[in-house]
C-alpha cells in the first residue's frame, strides 16, 4: 500500500514557509531599527531638535526614542506577530477550501450514501484545501479497496483509515508551521519590555544620583521613557497570546472536519458488503 503522497503546492507552500521566519524577522529588525532612529529619534520631537536632549513635553514619539536599543527589538516583535496573524490567516483560508467546509462535509457524506464516488472526488477537486485534500486521499483508497479481493473486511477498512491518516499527516504540519513564532513572542515579549524597564530605571536613577540633587521633573521622565518598554511588551505579547490561540482554534476545527470525514469513509464501507 503506497503513502499519500505530498503534492507539487504543498511542497513549494512548506519550502516558503520555512524560510519565511529566516527572511522576515531580520527583514523586520531593520525597519524598526528605521523607524525608531528616524522616526521617533527625529529632531522634531526633542527640545533643541537634538534627540540626545529630553523629549518636547507630551511628545510620545521622543519619549519612546528614549526607551533605548530594546525599543527596536520589541518593535521586530510586534511587527512580527503582524506578519505571521497575516500569513496564517491566508494559509488557514486556503486550508479551508473555497467554499464551506461543514456544506462539504455533508455533501461527501451524500455522494457517499449514494455511492457515487466519483461524484465524491469531483465535489473534492471543487473543494481544494486541507480537508478536501485528505478526504480525496480517503475515497482514491476507497475506491481500491472495493476492486480489490481476497481481503477481509476489516482490513480493507484498516487500509482507508491508513490512507486517511497519512494524509492528515502530511496536511497538519503546513497548518501548525509558525504558530510556534507566535508562542515564543508571546512568552518573551513581557520579558524583554521588563528588561528594557529595568535598563531605563538603572539609567534614571544613575543620572539622579550624578546629579547631586534630586530632580522630580527628570525622575518622572526616566520613569516614563523606562514604562515604555514594559507598554510595548505588554501589548505584543496579549496580541501573540490572543492570535496563538484563535488559530489553535481554527487548526482544531479543520481537524474535527477532517476527522469526520475519514470516519465517514469507514463507516460507509463498513456498512456496504465488500
Amino acid at each position: 500500500m503506497s503513502a499519500a503522497k505530498p503534492t507539487q503546492a504543498q511542497q513549494q507552500g512548506g519550502g516558503l514557509s520555512a524560510i519565511l521566519p529566516f527572511v522576515i524577522i531580520p527583514v523586520l529588525y531593520v525597519v524598526s531599527y528605521v523607524i525608531w532612529k528616524y522616526v521617533f529619534g527625529g529632531p522634531g520631537n526633542f527640545v533643541d531638535g537634538d534627540n540626545t536632549k529630553d523629549p518636547l513635553p507630551g511628545n510620545m514619539a521622543g519619549t519612546i526614542f528614549k526607551g533605548g536599543f530594546v525599543v527596536p527589538i520589541l518593535l521586530t516583535l510586534l511587527f512580527t506577530v503582524l506578519v505571521f496573524v497575516v500569513e496564517r490567516f491566508i494559509t488557514l483560508g486556503k486550508a479551508r477550501g473555497t467554499g464551506d467546509v461543514d456544506t462539504f462535509v455533508r455533501g461527501i457524506k451524500g455522494f457517499l450514501d449514494k455511492g457515487d464516488l466519483h461524484g465524491a472526488i469531483n465535489a473534492c477537486d471543487k473543494q481544494k484545501g486541507a480537508v478536501a485534500n485528505v478526504v480525496r486521499a480517503g475515497l482514491h483508497k476507497y475506491g481500491e479497496m472495493e476492486k480489490v479481493t481476497g481481503m477481509e473486511k476489516d482490513e480493507k477498512i484498516i487500509a482507508i483509515q491508513k490512507e486517511v491518516e497519512e494524509a492528515t499527516t502530511l496536511e497538519l504540519p503546513m497548518l501548525e508551521k509558525n504558530l510556534n513564532i507566535l508562542a515564543t513572542i508571546a512568552s518573551i515579549a513581557t520579558l524583554m519590555g521588563l528588561f528594557g524597564t529595568v535598563l531605563g530605571m538603572i539609567r534614571s536613577f544613575a543620572a539622579l544620583a550624578n546629579a547631586g540633587a534630586p530632580d522630580s521633573t527628570a525622575l518622572a521622565t526616566g520613569i516614563s521613557e523606562a514604562l515604555i518598554n514594559t507598554a510595548f511588551g505588554i501589548g505584543t505579547s496579549a496580541l501573540a497570546i490572543i492570535a496563538y490561540n484563535f488559530f489553535t482554534s481554527r487548526i482544531d476545527s479543520l481537524t474535527y472536519r477532517i476527522d469526520e470525514s475519514g470516519y465517514s469513509l469507514t463507516q460507509t464501507f463498513a456498512a456496504k458488503g465488500h
